[in-house]
């Protein structure tokens, strides 16, 4: 099977680390619009142009499935896409929200891009949710900065110390998941783990690993190769 999976730009990797160690004989095709980070700021026209560049660029892969790896594309623009495109697309935040409601974790924070908090999608019933934007932290981890920057982070998140549980609500967010539970004590979700495990696929005999990005930098290789252990190749589109 051919697995087609976007984002703004690095934080999708994580998303497809987690799919190739659970179905790790399949072909992934990924692109990363790094020329057009952060996708968090902008308005909803500009996020649905954006995604169906993306997505039309894959379905040219010939991918057979598509996973949004943005939490902010997947809370503003899921709906549109699913309806203008008959190839199946999985959002990464639905199976996160569904997780949440039927764990027992009561205190649930959530740290995300502003257009993904302000969406309220993780605003789940019954559930006491403390919410934060937190722009800030994508650039530091596109910039390979997260130990030079560790006081800063873990300032950030202070709110989130009595939290059961803390969402990592940006793809982004995993490479900060040392950090958190060791200085915050707190247990990180990451939705990436979670999608891997909610969809359901078959292995094929062959493996490929194939990467596209709209904006190639030294950072973003260094960064993809913290995160993927197996063969990949890496292409400017």
């Amino acid at each position: 099977m051919r697995i087609g999976i976007f984002d703004s730009g690095l934080g999708g990797v994580n998303v497809l680390s987690s799919m190739i160690k659970k179905y790790p004989n399949n072909e992934y095709i990924y692109f990363g619009d790094t020329i057009n980070l952060p996708y968090g700021n902008k308005e909803k026209k500009e996020l649905l142009t954006l995604a169906k560049k993306a997505i039309n660029f894959l379905i040219k892969k010939n991918v057979d499935i598509i996973i949004i790896a943005c939490g902010t594309i997947s809370s503003n623009c899921y709906s549109e896409l699913t309806k203008e495109y008959k190839i199946p697309i999985y959002d990464i935040i639905s199976p996160t929200i569904n997780y949440l409601t039927n764990s027992n974790y009561q205190n649930i924070g959530v740290i995300g891009t502003i257009k993904t908090i302000e969406s309220n999608i993780f605003n789940i019933p019954n559930k006491n949710i403390l919410m934060k934007k937190t722009p800030n932290l994508v650039p530091i981890i596109e910039n390979n900065e997260i130990e030079k920057k560790q006081k800063e982070i873990i300032k950030e998140l202070q709110d989130f110390k009595n939290s059961d549980v803390l969402v990592l609500g940006c793809t982004h967010y995993p490479l900060l998941k040392k950090i958190i539970e060791k200085n915050l004590k707190i247990k990180t979700l990451d939705m990436g783990q979670i999608i891997s495990e909610t969809i359901n696929l078959t292995n094929n005999s062959q493996t490929l690993c194939e990467l596209y990005f709209s904006k190639i930098d030294r950072n973003l290789l260094i960064n993809i190769s913290h995160i993927l252990d197996n063969n990949y190749n890496v292409y400017l589109k």
